[in-house]
């Protein structure tokens, strides 16, 4: 299992000024944060990092909230990263999410979830890698 991972708080979560909290949160569950940034995807980087959805019906809906403020990629590190952020963050549905996950503290709605994890060692390793240079995360 790898021990990095990519995380997105959501423009939801950073316009009701949750960014803090949540990291916070990500923190004080173990992770070490290797890279962070404030940003403001575009049109084209958005579609770029959900082209694996371009076929499904909400992926416009999707592009329009990932552009519609500020988001915060970072790169965290943690022992098997991937099922810990996953696990941290709760189900997708914030309505079905675990008590005291992230999701379910901060989240509106299945779009409006707060918060990208990946979903395999592999994704990871690309996400990482679209948001971040290798000169720009910390080697722990």
């Amino acid at each position: 299992m790898g021990n990095r991972t990519l995380a997105i708080i959501k423009p939801d979560a950073v316009g009701k000024g949750h960014t803090g909290k949540i990291m916070d949160r990500i923190i004080s569950d173990g992770f070490t944060i290797l890279g962070a940034r404030l940003v403001y995807l575009t049109r084209e980087k958005a579609e770029g990092f959900y082209a694996v959805h371009k076929e499904r019906p909400f992926f416009n809906d999707l592009v329009d909230f990932m552009t519609s403020g500020p988001c915060m990629p970072m790169a965290l590190e943690h022992e098997g990263a991937v099922n810990a952020f996953r696990t941290l963050i709760g189900a997708t549905n914030p309505a079905e999410a675990d008590e005291g996950t992230i999701r379910k503290d901060f989240a509106e709605s299945v779009q409006n979830n707060a918060v990208h994890g990946s979903d395999s060692d592999e994704n990871a390793e690309k996400e990482i890698a679209f948001f971040f240079t290798p000169d720009e995360i910390h080697q722990s």
